[in-house]
């Protein structure tokens, strides 16, 4: 039986400003259960400035007579050709220290980053989350909501003896809405920001298997941010993990309590009431689920999966193509597409979608698999 966690970069239903304030979590926890972490964890790291950010700030954004727009310079020093030469790489969550220093990182890292350098200029800083632009990934046997964050810049009012003014806002996007005319966003604070951080280092820990640090990254996200319903999410799945329904149980009920139609935690709750015995109340509940996402996110893509296997090519390429068709720039969905036209005798399709999995995936490894894969395709020439 397959565990769903979730890992929200951009969680606006936590953002809700008419919600009323979650209980106080400290019930929630059972330190007594985990060992200590790997290494010590202080969420005032993940926007903290290191001295070679400082010292990158005074060589590329210097001050400069008269009036100048710092926000430009910023991102002109950050972003453009030749100097930073960032990377996207969704491999893990790194904090804005690390980022900087390995030249790459996922949404989140590079706007804690950009944040972070911002605010050493004195810049006003805001955050959204960017509505209905959530899309699913996995690892391993975690299932993965992620969403979208950006940030805009502004120069604060000028005060005497300043040569600054505010030239108007910049809105700083990593990874453009994929429905940018229509996508809408959602101001979150500075301490959700750290605590989506926090949660989903959670969630990476959990992926490798290592519970303890799951455990103190998840509690210190809902410590930092007691109103993200995606880190009791993953506090729960770490709980389950431990062998300990009841307690996931008691952190999936706060986010029944707050969100009864949250589809995420109905389907961990499916998992923990089985668990616990509670037979009739996890049918009960998945028949709601089924009502509510009658196809959830990789359904099509397994039933393609055990096409594939049969040898059902033609089957098995309409199930890819609709999860493609809902998730075009999920890499494995393109990925196994490009396979089963291949089976089907398809080069150049076959071709396009293995190109389109490399453009769009989100690490560095996924990308060179790709691309070697890619390589030996054409090597092959026309068959």
């Amino acid at each position: 039986m397959k565990t769903a966690a979730v890992l929200m970069l951009s969680l606006w239903l936590a953002a809700c400003a008419s919600a009323p304030p979650m209980p106080p979590a400290d019930g929630l926890f059972h330190d007594e259960l985990f060992g200590a972490p790997s290494a010590p964890i202080r969420p005032d790291d993940a926007m903290a400035i290191s001295a070679e950010m400082r010292q990158y700030l005074a060589a590329k954004v210097k001050s400069s007579p008269g009036v100048i727009d710092r926000k430009q310079q910023l991102i002109d020093a950050l972003y453009r050709k030749g100097d930073l030469q960032l990377e996207y790489d969704a491999d893990f969550t790194r904090n804005a220290a690390q980022a900087f220093e390995a030249r790459s990182g996922n949404c989140l890292a590079l706007v804690m980053m950009t944040a972070a350098f911002a605010k050493e200029l004195g810049l006003s800083v805001r955050y959204q989350s960017v509505l209905g632009d959530d899309s699913w990934d996995r690892a391993g046997e975690l299932y993965v909501s992620v969403g979208h964050v950006n940030l805009t810049l502004s120069d604060r009012p000028p005060q005497a003896g300043f040569g600054f003014m505010d030239t108007g806002q910049l809105t700083v996007d990593f990874v453009p809405p994929r429905n940018a005319q229509t996508a809408r966003g959602r101001v979150i604070l500075e301490p959700t920001v750290v605590a989506m951080y926090l949660n989903n280092r959670a969630v990476e820990s959990l992926a490798r298997g290592e519970m303890n640090d799951a455990y103190w990254w998840a509690r210190e996200a809902i410590r930092k941010d007691p109103q993200l319903l995606s880190a009791y999410i993953t506090l729960a799945v770490v709980y389950r993990n431990q062998r300990h329904p009841e307690f996931a149980e008691q952190a999936l009920a706060r986010v029944s309590m707050r969100e009864p139609g949250n589809t995420k935690a109905m389907s961990n709750r499916v998992l923990v009431l089985r668990d616990l015995g509670r037979l009739a109340e996890a049918d009960v509940l998945q028949q709601q689920l089924a009502k509510l996402d009658p196809h959830p996110p990789f359904s099509y893509f397994h039933e393609g999966m055990a096409a594939l296997r049969e040898r059902r090519f033609e089957a098995a390429r309409n199930l890819f193509v609709k999860e493609v068709d809902r998730a075009p720039y999920h890499h494995e969905f393109q990925f196994w597409l490009a396979v089963t036209y291949l089976e089907l005798h398809d080069t150049a399709r076959a071709t396009a979608h293995l190109t389109k999995a490399m453009e769009v995936s989100t690490t560095r490894k996924d990308h060179d698999l790709y691309a070697t894969k890619l390589g030996r395709l054409k090597a092959l020439g026309p068959q």
